[in-house]
């Protein structure tokens, strides 16, 4: 019998710092990151190439310490940082379960990780290693979400996979509000029109201009990563 094959051939996966640990907590909590990186691994047994962008929220808040009074510019900084201990925390998860895996980081640390270069970052998915792409885009101002845009656009990615905490896109914060709606499917003009909060508006209009489909899902459903790389509907598809 033919193995299935996965909907896109190039993903990237957005994921969380929060991600990475405890609700409500901070920091690297080590059997978090472990099911991450199952997940994970079984996406990528799909045959489809996988590159992956993590936030810092987890260490390092920056529009926390900006409010606190530190310089916005050296926040953003220290958040990028953080993005890179969470790549190589990932990283160790993923290399324990036997895939290949290469760190890259917009801002140099050679003896941590490669730069990000485009034409490496490809080669090294078309090998079958799977890319963590750390350290946003480099530059302060800028989210890890926009960084995700950048790269899925860079790389060629035919859709950015963005893990959350919830089932997709709602109309109302459905933490707060039971009868927030879920949308299946919406744009991502309409979604930035009406401020949903899928992605700041530096990402969203990259994205729109890029003509990059986003699908928000749940990262708490055990096998999510893989049923999205497989095309299945999951979530809310921002196109």
């Amino acid at each position: 019998m033919a193995k299935p094959k996965p909907a896109y051939k190039r993903v990237l996966l957005k994921l969380s710092g929060e991600s990475m640990c405890p609700d409500g907590g901070q920091g690297i909590d080590p059997p978090a990151v472990a099911r991450i990186a199952m997940e994970i691994r079984s996406a990528a047994e799909t045959g489809a190439q996988l590159a992956v962008v993590i936030g810092g929220g987890n260490i390092c808040r920056g529009h926390v310490l900006a409010a606190a009074g530190l310089h916005r510019a050296v926040c953003d900084h220290m958040g990028m940082l953080a993005t890179v201990i969470n790549a190589l925390a990932l990283q160790d998860a993923l290399e324990k379960l036997g895939l290949e895996v290469r760190v890259q980081t917009a801002i140099a640390m050679a003896d941590v990780a490669e730069p990000y270069i485009r034409r490496r970052c490809i080669a090294h998915l078309e090998y079958g290693r799977l890319c963590i792409l750390a350290a946003g885009t480099g530059n302060p101002f800028f989210s890890t979400d926009t960084a995700a845009v950048l790269r899925a656009r860079e790389i060629g990615a035919s859709i950015l996979l963005k893990a959350t905490k919830v089932d997709g896109v709602y109309d109302d914060d459905p933490m707060k509000n039971p009868k927030a709606k879920l949308f299946k499917t919406i744009t991502a003009r309409k979604a930035l029109d009406q401020n949903l909060r899928v992605m700041d508006m530096t990402a969203l209009t990259m994205a729109i201009e890029g003509k990059l489909p986003i699908l928000v899902f749940n990262l708490r459903k055990p096998g999510s990563i893989r049923r999205a790389v497989f095309g299945e509907k999951i979530g809310t598809l921002v196109s």
